[in-house]
């Protein structure tokens, strides 16, 4: 494997391997005014949230690779502390990298971009119309973390206000991902769409305890067609079926035929075992794999 240590590597290429290996990451579109209320708009991709006891967001402004210049969202935090914090979607991600362009003090991105202003409540900066989440945001503090060329500063902000456009929630009264169609930054000039095929669901164990992948069959555990990910979810599952559960499922005609017909049985099973657990019925997967066992 190729060994990096930060220490020993130039600073522009550490953070493209960091680009490429830390992604997707979300997209912080902060809103920010100059002391005499001038507006400036820019995306950040090193951002997250990290409570809501109180609400804690942070994004990060850092430091010019260049020369180590300090960029206008940070100049006009350090003189007015807010900031709006507006989510960013595939249909407006085009003229949100036109946004990240270095235009000098006082030029107005929403309007470069193509952006309309929208006054907030709480605070001075004004909000993005085009995006569906708009957070209006007081900064509690400013972390600077280094004074050279990519030094971060840890802009740490508590959400006072959220808007959330309601044609993006769904039955449930919560936001459809489908529906806000969220982009993430990834390494180079890439993106990802966070809708559509490209979302999978992993359930959580949090309600149930799992198994653990340690309690599968050691056949199983060492199955040369199953990957990790598929023994994670047999090891997702409450308890091992038990010997009547899994000679019942000879019962099913699918099945019954399958052992009948093939001349491989055990392979065959596996790729049965495995349309099972691509269509969330791991239980049903794991006695499968069990009948291979009994079978054999």
């Amino acid at each position: 494997m190729l060994r990096i240590i930060p220490g020993e590597i130039v600073h522009p290429k550490l953070h493209q391997y960091l680009l490429g290996s830390v992604a997707p990451r979300p997209i912080a579109f902060a809103s920010t005014v100059d002391a005499k209320g001038n507006p400036n708009l820019s995306p950040f991709s090193f951002f997250n949230v990290f409570g809501v006891n109180p609400t804690t967001l942070i994004f990060s402004p850092s430091l010019r690779g260049r020369d180590g210049s300090t960029k206008n969202t940070l100049e006009n935090i350090k003189v007015v502390p807010e900031v709006v914090i507006n989510v960013v979607t595939f249909d407006m991600v085009n003229q949100v990298s036109l946004a990240s362009t270095e235009y000098p003090a006082g030029v107005d991105e929403f309007l470069k971009a193509g952006f309309s202003k929208i006054p907030s409540e709480l605070i001075r900066p004004f909000r993005v119309k085009e995006s569906p989440v708009q957070m209006e945001c007081r900064v509690r503090d400013i972390m600077e973390t280094g004074s050279g060329g990519g030094a971060a500063n840890l802009i740490i902000c508590e959400i006072l206000l959220m808007h959330i456009r309601e044609d993006i929630l769904g039955d449930d009264g919560m936001i459809d991902q489908q529906k806000i169609r969220l982009v993430g930054r990834l390494g180079k000039d890439y993106y990802v769409k966070a809708f559509g095929d490209a979302l999978f669901e992993v359930e959580k164990p949090l309600q149930r305890k799992g198994i653990g992948i340690d309690a599968l069959p050691e056949k199983i555990r060492n199955s040369h067609i199953l990957t990790g990910n598929d023994l994670g979810q047999l090891g997702n599952v409450e308890s091992l079926p038990g010997v009547e559960e899994i000679r019942a499922f000879l019962k099913n005609p699918e099945i019954k035929e399958l052992i009948e017909t093939s001349s491989d049985i055990s392979t065959e099973l596996h790729r049965l075992a495995l349309n099972y657990l691509q269509t969330g019925h791991a239980y049903e997967a794991l006695k499968l794999l069990m009948l291979i066992n009994l079978l054999n």
